[in-house]
């Protein structure tokens, strides 16, 4: 069974990322929605955000994406789509998405 893909925050679309980095983007989740594992070089857990989180990780012309996501079993949240410029994700991001994900949890009764 294929689970959902829901966004709720960022738009994975071109532009502004190249042609490339939205069909690899593209392709990482749909793995995801199948049920695949991903991980490095590909993704690698973020269990600072919560259980089943994920960085998937983009790479682009000049250019390094992050998808942070969470693969529940039926559904694969798209928490934030951001250009990564820093080592280490960013503690606002890294909140805001627990915040995220957490109204997301309150309006589905999960």
């Amino acid at each position: 069974m294929e689970k959902e893909l829901i966004v709720l925050r960022g738009e994975i679309r071109t532009p502004p990322l190249s042609r490339e980095a939205r069909r690899e983007a593209g392709f990482l989740l749909r793995m995801l929605q199948e049920g695949e594992t991903l991980s490095m070089p590909h993704a690698r857990p973020m269990p600072g955000i919560g259980p089943r989180c994920l960085e998937l990780r983009v790479n682009d012309a000049g250019k390094t994406w992050r998808i942070l996501c969470r693969v529940d079993p039926d559904a694969v949240i798209v928490a934030d789509l951001f250009e990564k410029k820093t080592q280490t994700t960013p503690d606002r991001i890294m909140q805001e998405c627990r915040k995220r994900l957490k109204h997301y949890d309150y309006i589905t009764g999960e």
